[in-house]
């Protein structure tokens, strides 16, 4: 039978978004993930280059995984989002997410992309939670 932190994990994993854009929620700790894109063509926008949008929904991939991972259902609170560079079609990006506090049922969390070819950074996050009562997998399942 799976482990708390297996079935959690697993859950995690069947995220449909992710799924359907691609994404592979590779490693799921309790305040960590990291998430594995490779950028095609669809996911441009009219300048050719990776879609915002699409590299925001990567890194909130990474800190949903993230802030989940203790099988307590945490919402976004805020995220603030920096562009550093742009990504391309072919590109593999590596979004990796760790929590840096926790106070209660608030959650402090920074997110990066980093493209895995040269290790350049694409985006930076900082990202705030708000731990719920209610537990998707509760701990003594």
């Amino acid at each position: 039978m799976p482990s708390h932190h297996q079935r959690i994990a697993q859950h995690i994993r069947t995220d449909p978004y992710a799924a359907w854009l691609g994404a592979k929620i590779e490693a799921v700790e309790p305040g960590y993930s990291r998430v594995r894109l490779q950028i095609t063509h669809d996911m441009h926008n009219f300048h050719q280059v990776a879609h915002g949008g699409l590299l925001f929904s990567l890194a909130d991939i990474a800190f949903a995984a993230a802030s989940n991972a203790r099988g307590q259902t945490a919402v976004a609170l805020q995220v603030s989002t920096t562009f550093m560079r742009a990504a391309s079609a072919g590109d593999v990006l590596v979004a990796e997410c760790h929590e840096r506090d926790l106070n209660g049922p608030i959650g402090l969390y920074d997110i990066t992309i980093h493209r895995e070819a040269d290790d350049a950074l694409i985006l930076q996050c900082q990202a705030t939670v708000y731990r719920k009562k209610h537990w998707f997998i509760p701990p003594d399942a």
